[in-house]
């Protein structure tokens, strides 16, 4: 599905990625670990166009993304749901939502796509009036996914869902990405919760310096000695 070759970024003389392979199979959880300022953010922005490659090739779905803008790849399929949610705290749920569905295709299925986001997220529909920042910390993540999720995508990206949230709230919204894979929707998760979601993903990938440094199914890299002393503290 995605297919990342060679790929090199820079800010100007700095380069903030460099040499980088990844692969996302179809209906699969892969999640990109790493601590802050090792390329993570970096790398997802570039997969969405707000970045521009200095060499290398993403190809998704057999065409190459780096010659489109970030609004044409959105409708190719891939969305994604930014660190720190970036909602529109004075807009309800419901029109914070609506944003989500502003591409073509979306916008003529949104009251589809708006059913389909109510029974993954059935909370958002008690909210479905209040101002998005009004919500708890959790709830606003639920928003910033299902605006995600009204764009109809084929691969999702999500950078640092958990950020800042409890621990059971954490777990329910790693619950959630379980049951939008279960729809058929690809998953890219970005993550430092490295333990919890190695225990789900399938695939995932460690990002260190601007480079993979490992691969490997959750399990493996669970118990890889590596990863358990610089993530796990083991």
């Amino acid at each position: 599905m995605l297919e990342v070759s060679s790929l090199e970024v820079r800010y100007g003389d700095l380069v903030a990625l460099s040499d980088l392979d990844l692969q996302v199979a179809p209906g699969t959880i892969v999640a990109l670990l790493g601590s802050n300022g090792v390329g993570k953010t970096t790398l997802i922005n570039t997969l969405c166009g707000l970045l521009k490659p200095s060499a290398g090739a993403i190809s998704y779905n057999g065409r190459d993304l780096t010659s489109l803008q970030p609004h044409q790849i959105v409708q190719q399929g891939l969305v994604q749901v930014p660190e720190g949610r970036k909602l529109f705290p004075h807009m309800t749920v419901l029109e914070n939502l609506q944003m989500g569905a502003y591409n073509p295709k979306a916008r003529s299925q949104v009251n589809e796509s708006l059913s389909f986001v109510y029974r993954l997220l059935p909370r958002l529909k008690e909210r479905t009036g209040q101002m998005a920042g009004t919500l708890s910390g959790g709830e606003q993540q639920m928003v910033a996914l299902g605006r995600g999720l009204m764009a109809r995508p084929k691969l999702l990206i999500l950078d640092e869902p958990s950020l800042g949230l409890a621990p059971l709230v954490v777990q329910a919204i790693f619950e959630t990405v379980r049951l939008v894979k279960e729809t058929g929707i690809t998953v890219l998760l970005v993550e430092q919760n490295v333990h919890q979601v190695l225990s789900f993903c399938d695939w995932a990938f460690v990002l260190e310096d601007g480079r993979i440094t490992l691969q490997g199914d959750g399990a493996e890299l669970l118990d890889d000695s590596h990863v358990r002393e610089a993530y796990l503290g083991m």
